[in-house]
């Protein structure tokens, strides 16, 4: 889901996908002559020396990337006239409990943002770069609260995320030409709207500060996989000194439209930071 500037409306529709699973198998009836092998030739094992053995090495741990990341997905969106549809968003842990994201992904059927219990289930995904790597925290919402001066959220998830630094709020004015680092699970389309398999990356400098957003501009040009499109509604825009952990500035709102040259609009977390510390310790 991301607000654009043109009719595409301020909700995008995603792709549902199947997937199938293919198999092949090889006949031991029939093996080619070359193929055999002679027996293993018995040898005598190396004196011992006495010392033990020493461990194989392990392998060194991967570091995780941008852990704090949200990929929220939906199925059962209500749509106007009956029936429902499919919708994503991006956003970030700000808290084990509760996540950050733009406050028109959680709307009721004409559109208008609401808080509360969700009207549609959201599944929140924490701490994956792919949707095919193993682990990460699978959640669902079940509380929504509306900022009241932005176009920004916070919702509470159905069980702690653990494991993971969420990201701190920065909680003092933004500058002009201050560099901000975007991470998003939306489209990698200009044409086919579906949320992303794996997390985008991208760089952005503030261009602009507004009463309570930001304008910002990309660093390099414009692709579908480093800035904002369909589905990025609610990534974060944040520093980082590790790749680990961060301190957010803003959320993607609005832009233009993927992957045309313009400015995006940001909802700043300074002016609402004493609102979000009292909605996480209510």
């Amino acid at each position: 889901m991301r607000k654009t500037s043109k009719k595409h409306g301020a909700l995008a529709f995603a792709a549902m996908l199947g997937a199938g699973a293919a198999f092949a198998y090889v006949s031991t009836q029939q093996v080619d002559a070359a193929d055999r092998k002679a027996p293993p030739v018995a040898r005598a094992a190396p004196p011992s020396s006495g010392a033990p053995t020493p461990p194989p090495s392990a392998a060194p741990a991967v570091a995780p990337v941008l852990p704090f990341n949200a990929k929220l997905t939906s199925a059962d969106i209500p749509v106007a006239g009956g029936g429902v549809r499919a919708g994503g968003c991006s956003g970030s842990l700000i808290d084990p409990h509760w996540v950050i994201t733009a406050g028109h992904c959680f709307h009721d059927v004409n559109g208008v943002r609401v808080g509360g219990k969700p009207q549609y289930t959201m599944n929140v995904t924490v701490g994956k770069t792919k949707d095919s790597e193993p682990g990460g925290t699978t959640v669902r919402v079940v509380d929504v609260r509306q900022s009241p001066v932005n176009d920004l959220a916070v919702v509470k998830l159905s069980a702690p995320v653990s494991g993971i630094v969420p990201l701190t709020l920065v909680e003092t004015r933004p500058a002009p030409g201050q560099r901000l680092e975007f991470a998003g699970w939306g489209s990698t389309s200009a044409t086919v709207v579906s949320s992303s398999d794996h997390l985008k990356r991208g760089v952005f400098t503030v261009s602009k500060v507004n009463e309570s957003t930001l304008d910002a501009v990309p660093v390099v040009a414009r692709t579908v996989e480093n800035s904002p499109c369909h589905d990025d509604s609610g990534a974060p825009f944040f520093i980082t000194d590790d790749g680990v952990t961060g301190r957010l500035v803003a959320i993607e709102d609005s832009g233009p439209e993927c992957p045309q040259p313009g400015t995006e609009i940001l909802a700043r977390v300074d002016v609402v930071a004493a609102w979000i510390h009292q909605q996480l310790s209510s």
